[in-house]
């Protein structure tokens, strides 16, 4: 029997969300603050078998310059199935329909993620080009 699998375009709830990035090793700030950040971002794919949230990606950033992919997550017991791909083009399906000329979609990948990112387009700042890229974490 195969469980069928869901694809939304709406936020998990908070409870969810954290659980899945529990699931992956990234740590969480206070649930509120994780509601507060579900509710500020522009678009959302989750994909849920059973009804159990199994993979997510959103879409953060001012919604006219700049938008930035965040949150990419499969659960561990879910890799490997095409999971990261269906959230991805859900994705990319949302930027080609808002980002215009000028616009940015950027992301931040986790180590040994580039490849996958790169098969979407997205190239890797190498320091050559373009600088490279930096965050601060809290």
């Amino acid at each position: 029997m195969t469980t069928e699998l869901e694809i939304l375009s709406t936020p998990p709830a908070a409870t969810e969300f954290s659980a899945l990035r529990d699931s992956v090793g990234w740590q969480n700030p206070t649930l509120e603050q994780v509601a507060a950040s579900i509710a500020a971002s522009l678009y959302w794919v989750q994909c849920r078998k059973e009804q159990q949230l199994v993979a997510c990606g959103r879409v953060v950033g001012d919604g006219q310059m700049y938008f930035y992919i965040q949150d990419v997550i499969v659960h561990p017991d879910h890799q490997g199935c095409g999971l990261g791909s269906i959230v991805m083009d859900g994705i990319e399906q949302y930027l080609s329909a808002h980002c215009h000329g000028g616009a940015t979609a950027a992301l931040l990948a986790a180590q040994g993620k580039e490849a996958f990112y790169q098969r979407y387009g997205y190239a890797l700042r190498d320091g050559e080009t373009l600088g490279l890229g930096m965050c601060k974490f809290y």
